[in-house]
């Protein structure tokens, strides 16, 4: 990757990486803001507040603003996450500066219309209900209550309509005052751009951004609460079950030895738990697993729908898996396959400018520097059996297990099945 960064008066970043033969730019907008650095009271408004800045600036209205990208082909969209917001376009390279003026009129200039403000806090509070309605997102957010109980991390990132409901224009300008600021901003460039340019663009449009302060945020500590079991019957077909183990921070040198237990246990179809949990016995026939790490905290979590007549076996049998980990080393074929995974996705998504975007801009937003893909393509690659297994014991005990089931109200378990199948494992 050629990556340049530049550090602007104000604080701003900027980072680019030049991909010289494709055809297209990736450009994202960072603030270093999202679900974790909220009171309680404004739970969702950092999701609120990405909604509302698509809804019309002084100088473009919601129209135009989406025109302006899509009219030349390109696309438009935004997301928040617990300890970011990210803006981003892809467009034909030759519209970059046109999608990054957009982007920075949202950034600087959103009105926060009042009747556009309604209009969007009753669509927001449709989009929680729809997640709701959907067993696998509601199974998600029940695990998210149960890992980090009474933290900012156990809140769901669209808030509760309750929260949304109370969110006024006022907070939402004082949040994003402080928020939005020279030096909680990141602005990443992928693809057929040059630097000096990338830079220059930044300088005209965010120049004015005061430097203001980096969000802080509650810290999340080893030993805070956390529930063991959550469970919900409803009118459902499936059991749908999430197992999370919460973990390490993503600074922790152990987590290039998880990426591998990870891919390992239930990261693709070759993994232990696709191959035993569904192509075996037919249990299930979505089932996963993935790894989040954030500043100071983790969790690697287990997801699948399951038959609803063998959800408890089904269940018993992840955490056998998790517990076959803790007890014995994995083989070399096996390691082997799961390394080779990982650098291969790596490769693979560098092909990308608008994954090369994700790449460079989180890079600064969370850890504040560039990590080349070789770094880490090293780290993985030194990765040994023993390492896999140590992590594996480390992370796979009672007290940092939790278990979240959405299923049929006739055949979801009581919660005392639940803790025994949780008491099985090591």
């Amino acid at each position: 990757m050629n990556v340049e960064r530049t550090d602007l008066p104000n604080g701003v970043r900027v980072i680019s990486a030049r991909m010289p033969s494709v055809q297209s730019a990736s450009i994202g907008l960072w603030a270093g803001v999202g679900g974790r650095h909220e009171p309680a009271a404004a739970c969702g408004i950092s999701h609120f507040i990405e909604h509302m800045l698509f809804k019309g600036t002084a100088s473009r209205s919601a129209r135009q603003i989406s025109m302006a990208v899509e009219g030349v082909g390109g696309h438009l969209n935004a997301f928040t996450q617990e300890e970011c917001t990210c803006y981003y376009a892809q467009v034909p390279f030759d519209h970059a500066w046109r999608a990054f003026a957009v982007l920075a009129d949202m950034y600087l200039n959103a009105e926060f219309n009042g009747q556009e403000l309604d209009r969007e806090r009753g669509v927001i509070i449709e989009e929680i209900m729809m997640y709701r309605d959907e067993p696998p997102h509601h199974v998600q957010d029940l695990l998210t209550e149960a890992l980090w109980r009474g933290h900012p991390l156990g809140r769901p990132i669209s808030g509760s309509p309750e929260t949304v409901r109370r969110i006024s224009r006022a907070d939402m300008l004082k949040y994003r005052e402080r928020c939005y600021t020279g030096r909680n901003t990141v602005a990443a460039f992928a693809g057929r751009v040059e630097h000096k340019a990338c830079v220059a663009a930044v300088e005209r449009w965010l120049s004015e951004l005061p430097p203001g302060k980096r969000a802080s945020f509650r810290p999340a500590a080893a030993g805070m609460p956390q529930d063991d079991v959550r469970i919900v019957g409803r009118d459902v077909e499936q059991s749908h079950a999430a197992i999370g183990v919460r973990i390490f921070g993503r600074n922790d040198p152990r987590r290039f030895p998880l990426s591998v237990l990870n891919t390992i246990l239930g990261g693709n179809m070759s993994s232990r738990l696709f191959q035993r949990l569904r192509e075996r016995h037919g249990f299930a026939y979505s089932v996963h697993s993935s790894v989040q790490l954030l500043a100071d905290s983790g969790a690697l979590v287990i997801e699948a729908g399951l038959d609803r007549k063998r959800a408890a076996k089904a269940l018993t049998m992840a955490v056998a898996e998790l517990s076959r980990l803790v007890r014995s080393e994995p083989g070399r074929a096996e390691l082997k396959r799961a390394k080779d995974f990982i650098i291969g996705q790596i490769r693979l998504g560098l092909e990308s400018t608008s994954r090369q975007m994700l790449w460079i801009g989180e890079n600064l937003v969370s850890r504040d520097r560039f990590v080349p893909p070789a770094e880490l393509v090293e780290k993985i690659e030194a990765v040994d059996a023993r390492a896999v297994r140590e992590v594996a014991r480390d992370i796979f005990t009672r007290n940092r297990i939790s278990l979240a089931i959405v299923g049929p109200e006739s055949a979801a378990p009581d919660e005392g099945a639940a803790r025994r199948v949780l008491d099985s494992i090591g």
